[in-house]
């Protein structure tokens, strides 16, 4: 019993609990000591225990006794523990030292994204012929996107499986995300008055998901306004860029009659291609592969710009940019352009210090 323990005996526990943790080698050492001085089940914890069963003076005498020994295994484990962590800085610190002398580690190269560097180039091109770059939002009015292009309340292109339909404005006209960047053309004859030399590239949205088809894609549009302008300086236009972009100079081109709401005449264009083996190979190979639409930019549309149809005339061409970067550079997946994998960067993906130099009539 703790009533029968001479001053000798808790001296002599003192020491013992002191000795152990000054020995403590390292902060998880110092815990276990502690654990065994003061935990639930610790030495000074036990003696504390036997306290009821003593003398009222007796019981004080002892535990004053107790609570200085207590006293000092605290202090000396704070101080043991601030030596040890100060050691184990030192000791991680001189481990992960490093020589500032040493020349740095080099650093992964980025790569410019296909759909980036193909908007590149061919802005490069029709900058050549004199084309200026036009933006305009990705959400817009119903007006612009639709009633302003000449096309019809009950065209496919309206319906709700085909458009992301946003809530309508504070007046409350539909707004959608923009299907195609036609609503810049829009918005330039609004807001300029011909002569108009413009392309318009960005992002567009349609509700549709596989191989050739992605919600969110790129197109580029162009239009030319003025007094003068016809079909044939479209096929000259589009001839020399086509060319121009895929690098070959003898490329065939074919227009075909289509329809279109915003343009009359209207045209698909096709370029000569081979696939002979399986294999797509562009130019004079006796095949066709349709690439773009095109046409006289509808009287309507003119009108519904607040342009005079019987003094200008123009054309308009829209293209995916996708699908030219895939033809290019013999990307198989639309999908994968969206898909943030930079292992396909890598191999698709253009350094910025090695950019092509393109322009009319140029190959490399």
């Amino acid at each position: 019993m703790l009533e029968s323990s001479s001053a000798n005996d808790l001296e002599t526990l003192s020491a013992k609990l002191l000795e152990s943790i000054a020995q403590a080698a390292d902060l998880a050492a110092l815990d276990q000591a502690r654990v065994e001085a003061v935990g639930k089940k610790g030495a000074l914890t036990q003696r504390m225990k036997m306290l009821g069963g003593m003398d009222p003076e007796a019981r004080r005498a002892a535990g004053q006794a107790l609570n200085l020994i207590k006293l000092e295994v605290e202090a000396a484990i704070a101080t043991r523990q601030d030596e040890l962590g100060r050691a184990a800085l030192a000791a991680r610190l001189a481990a992960e030292r490093i020589d500032v002398t040493l020349p740095a580690a080099p650093e992964a190269e980025g790569h410019i994204h296909p759909i980036s560097q193909t908007m590149e180039e061919l802005i490069q091109i029709f900058a050549e012929m004199g084309f200026t770059v036009a933006e305009g939002p990705e959400i817009e009015s119903d007006f612009n996107n639709f009633t302003a292009l000449n096309i019809p309340p009950e065209h496919p292109a309206r319906q709700m499986h085909d458009t992301f339909y946003l809530s309508p404005d504070a007046d409350g006209a539909a707004r959608v995300l923009r299907t195609h960047t036609s609503p810049v053309q829009v918005r330039t004859m609004l807001s300029q008055k011909p002569p108009i030399r413009i392309i318009a590239p960005g992002r567009t949205y349609r509700s549709d998901y596989d191989m050739t088809h992605t919600p969110m894609f790129h197109q580029v549009e162009g239009l030319v306004i003025d007094e003068s302008t016809h079909m044939g300086h479209l096929r000259g236009c589009l001839t020399e860029f086509l060319r121009a972009f895929f690098q070959i100079d003898d490329l065939p081109l074919r227009f075909r009659p289509s329809f279109f709401p915003f343009t009359e005449p209207s045209a698909e264009v096709d370029i000569g291609c081979s696939r002979k083996g399986g294999q797509l190979k562009l130019g004079n190979h006796g095949d066709w592969l349709e690439i773009l639409g095109c046409g006289m930019v509808h009287p309507k549309v003119l009108e519904m710009c607040g342009i005079d149809s019987t003094r200008y005339q123009g054309f308009a061409f829209g293209m995916g940019i996708e699908r030219i970067a895939m033809l290019k550079y013999g990307i198989p997946d639309l999908r994968t352009f969206f898909e943030a994998d930079t292992r396909w960067l890598k191999h698709y993906g253009f350094s910025f210090l090695d950019q092509p130099s393109l322009g009319l009539g140029l190959t490399r």
